[in-house]
């Protein structure tokens, strides 16, 4: 399985087992042993490295000082050999929850000291929790059992170059995170939100040989390390990346540790702490003497997603140096509490991305004042609107503030982008195509009609400081207007003609091949068929094949660029780059559109490129045991069913190097799905009374194939009834065969496919990557050009049918219909009372 794969298993059986469980404390449990297996098997590839073997392993105790102060001295911590997740599994059913206990003890007492501040209490919310998996030990056990045989095969050994661990780790969080309704919020950023913010400060930060990053309300962990991440994408070096983090929920605050130290970040670049951003400032004093050691630190990041409009004690802060220029944020809403915080901390070069309700771009009082002066101490750079519905467990409208220490420019870029996302599930989501305009627009500083713009600080000096994004820049839909003399008259006005501006200068000759002006201000369609007219005037394929030259060449780029990738993680960003390059001067066609159409491949692309890179080219010519999951006695269990590729799909390889064999059993299937419809039809070719017989089933949707053959064997029927009953009756003989011969070909077919994945040369496994990774992405893109044709001509189709049908016309559609109406009531008959009731509709009518 690929990562994916395994994420989606583990949290599928995870949801299962947690049962009545709330999904916000169950986490804690499943990500627990998660780290705990983590450390257990690094501990277990650091003794391997001094030479150590399995059979040696049982050696290592707490007896032995020497062992004990090596590894500690080493990786921070000590497990002994007894206490270790693969001694669990071994103990099969000796193991118990005495276990864990003791091995949780012994870990807290065995820490390194100078690595007390990222291990310390760290399992202290599994420990507490343990009593919540069942009412008695053996029920705690097999809970406990469970879920370490779930996660045994997350691999932690370090062959992968890639992040599984990390990637799974996340996709947990998600996932606890969209179930765990209104407490969701106090650890989990969505990983698009991360995404963004990301890449606005590493754009920031790219040319920087040495960062610290600060996230003040760190939840998991996972946007401060998404943003490390994108930052080592440009320095080439994560180690040079140092990390702080304050939470102040004990539970969540373990989670953030738990996760940055999985992600391979040195403990010495780790520093955290459990305390309350608001009250303390931090980083940096020591805890033993906060006033006398109190030294701020300076960042050259502060990201952070706090709780929002939060309450909180400003009384005393007056003299705080984080809120003395700027004022006190009231006492019901901490938002500018936090944000001046994450200010105070960054470096004069430095940059800050926040999350914060929509209401702190508007409201007044005392968050109105802080607001005027951040303005007029020009700080800040930029306000992101997000979509509505995006955090999981509230739909409040969002905003990203962007914000610098010392700008040279004064002016604030304003970005709406809350109408660009899809739904999934209940909430909404950033596509990647979003995420990358929104970045492009903050970055670059663009004014993109309806999306962007750079506002002036006189122009929000004169809105008196109001910064609600709706007042700079409009991004709602042109509502649908009628034209009077149109209506009335007919033709299409030009005003609505010069809507279309953008394909008129794209297709400068179309104008005059397609419309006819009727006098100075209205026009008529000449084409017939408008869509023909459009897709065969000389300007479109003109256009269709200025944008074939443009994509010139682009297959056996990507094939190239593909297989010499060396840097996964940059590499979407070098091939959105050569898409974006080649569109410069193609007009029309959405840049964005290809790029989510790359980054859709991309997803799929990647996965394979970091199994080649991690296994080996041998990883294309292998194929995997497909386990499906059987149900027996109210039991799960995994059995075997046939084979998967490894990186290449079945049908792929089937319908290049199996074509003859592949399309001899889908012709079997359509076959057979032809007979399983026929029965349909011949039911209703049936009249009623002989469905009533013994031949049709009860529901009367299916044929009795015993009672069938007795009546066509009794011979006392109708000819047509005979006919359609013998038809079922040979069809059904046919279907018989056909399952049969279906089974045996699916199964040599599947053999086949093992067999030619397994003996695959290097040139046809090459072949079929080529067809996988960039046939797709290149019938993709090429579509492009006839899409916006499409939408182009479907535009005019509806213009001139808006104005079709003038208004004289429906008048005197309304009348000839009013008069048939009345001839038909002319030739009704009734009593007394329906003729008076005829005559008052008559007069109703008007007729």
């Amino acid at each position: 399985m690929n990562k994916q794969q395994l994420a989606a298993k583990i949290w599928e059986s995870a949801n299962k087992m947690r049962s009545k469980i709330e999904a916000n404390e169950y986490k804690d449990y499943i990500l627990g042993f998660i780290f705990y297996k983590f450390l257990s098997d690094k501990e277990v590839k650091y003794l391997k490295g001094l030479g150590y073997t399995d059979a040696d392993l049982d050696t290592v105790t707490e007896d032995d000082e020497e062992i004990v102060k090596n590894v500690q001295q080493n990786i921070g911590y000590f497990i002994s050999y007894e206490n270790l997740f693969s001694t669990w599994l071994k103990l099969k059913s000796d193991f118990n929850v005495s276990n864990v206990r003791d091995a949780l003890s012994a870990f807290s007492r065995l820490i390194n000291p100078s690595h007390k501040k990222v291990f310390d209490k760290v399992f202290d919310t599994l420990q507490t929790g343990l009593s919540k998996l069942g009412d008695t030990s053996n029920t705690q056990t097999k809970s406990i059992s469970d879920l370490l045989h779930l996660i045994k095969d997350i691999p932690m050994d370090g062959k992968q170059d890639y992040d599984v661990l990390g990637f799974i780790y996340e996709y947990l969080i998600s996932n606890f995170a969209a179930n765990a309704g209104k407490k969701a919020g106090e650890f989990y950023t969505p990983h698009e939100v991360s995404l963004l913010m990301s890449e606005v400060v590493a754009d920031h930060l790219k040319s920087r040989k040495e960062i610290k990053i600060y996230d003040p309300t760190s939840g998991s962990g996972s946007l401060l390390i998404n943003i490390g991440q994108a930052v080592a994408k440009h320095m080439g070096k994560s180690d040079k990346i140092k990390y702080y983090a304050q939470e102040l929920k004990e539970n969540t605050y373990n989670l953030t540790r738990m996760n940055l130290v999985m992600r391979g970040i040195l403990p010495d670049n780790i520093v955290t702490r459990n305390g309350d951003t608001l009250e303390e400032d931090w980083p940096y004093f020591d805890e033993n003497d906060p006033k006398g050691s109190y030294e701020p630190l300076y960042v050259d990041a502060v990201v952070s997603n706090p709780p929002y409009s939060q309450n909180w004690n400003p009384a005393d802060k007056d003299a705080d140096p984080r809120y003395a220029r700027f004022g006190l944020a009231p006492k019901s809403k901490a938002d500018y509490a936090f944000l001046l915080h994450d200010l105070f901390h960054i470096k004069s070069d430095g940059i800050m991305t926040i999350v914060l309700p929509h209401g702190v771009l508007f409201r007044g009082g005392e968050e109105g004042e802080i607001r005027k002066n951040l303005i007029e101490s020009n700080h800040v750079d930029a306000i992101i609107g997000l979509p509505a519905n995006i955090f999981f467990g509230t739909g409040i409208p969002t905003i990203i503030m962007v914000l610098k220490q010392k700008r040279e420019r004064t002016d604030v870029l304003i970005v709406d982008a809350s109408k660009g996302f899809e739904k999934v599930g209940k909430n909404n989501k950033l596509r990647a195509s979003d995420i990358k305009k929104i970045v492009d627009s903050v970055t670059k500083r663009l004014d993109v009609p309806k999306f962007s713009r750079v506002v002036s600080r006189d122009e929000i000096r004169e809105n008196d400081y109001n910064l609600n994004i709706p007042r700079y820049v409009d991004s709602s839909e042109k509502t649908e207007s009628w034209d009077i003399y149109a209506s009335m008259f007919g033709g299409i006005p030009d005003k609505e003609i010069a809507d279309l501006a953008e394909y008129w200068d794209a297709f400068p000759n179309l104008k005059s091949e397609i419309l006819a002006p009727i006098n100075s201000g209205y026009w008529k369609i000449k084409a017939t068929d408008v869509k023909s007219a459009v897709k065969n005037s000389a300007d479109v394929l003109a256009f269709t094949k200025k944008y074939a030259t443009a994509f010139k060449g682009f297959d056996k780029y990507l094939n190239g660029e593909l297989n010499g990738s060396t840097n996964i993680s940059k590499e979407e960003s070098v091939l959105s780059e050569n898409i974006f390059a080649r569109l410069k001067n193609i007009p029309l066609v959405n840049a964005y559109e290809a790029y989510q159409i790359l980054d859709n491949e991309w997803l799929k692309i990647a996965v394979d490129l970091e199994i080649i890179q991690t296994e080996g080219f041998a990883a294309v010519k292998q194929v995997d045991p497909n386990m499906v999951v059987k149900k027996k006695d109210n039991k799960e269990y995994e059995v075997q069913d046939g084979w998967v590729g490894h990186v290449l799909p079945f049908d792929l390889v089937q319908s290049k190097l199996l074509s003859a064999e592949h399309a001899s059993l889908k012709a079997d299937e359509e076959r057979l799905a032809e007979i399983v419809s026929g029965y349909e039809e011949s039911l209703d070719l049936l009249p009623e009374d002989e469905k009533e017989k013994p031949f049709v089933n009860d529901d009367k949707d299916a044929f009795v194939w015993a009672e069938v053959k007795k009546t066509i064997k009794s011979g006392d029927l109708e000819p047509e009834i005979l006919q359609i009953l013998k038809k079922v009756q040979d069809d059904n003989g046919e279907e018989k065969k056909l399952k049969k011969q279906i089974k045996e070909k699916g199964e040599q077919l599947i053999l086949a496919t093992k067999k030619a994945i397994e003996e695959l040369t290097d040139e046809q496994a090459n072949e079929l990557l080529y067809e996988k990774w960039v046939v797709p992405l290149v019938n993709g893109v090429a579509k492009l050009p006839e899409k916006v044709v499409d939408v182009f001509a479907s535009k005019l189709e509806k213009l001139a049918e808006k104005y079709n049908t003038t208004f004289a016309e429906v008048e005197e559609q309304i009348v000839q219909t009013e008069t048939e109406l009345s001839a038909m009531l002319d030739e009704l008959t009734g009593d007394k009372f329906d003729k008076k009731g005829i005559a008052e509709f008559k007069k109703l009518l008007g007729v």
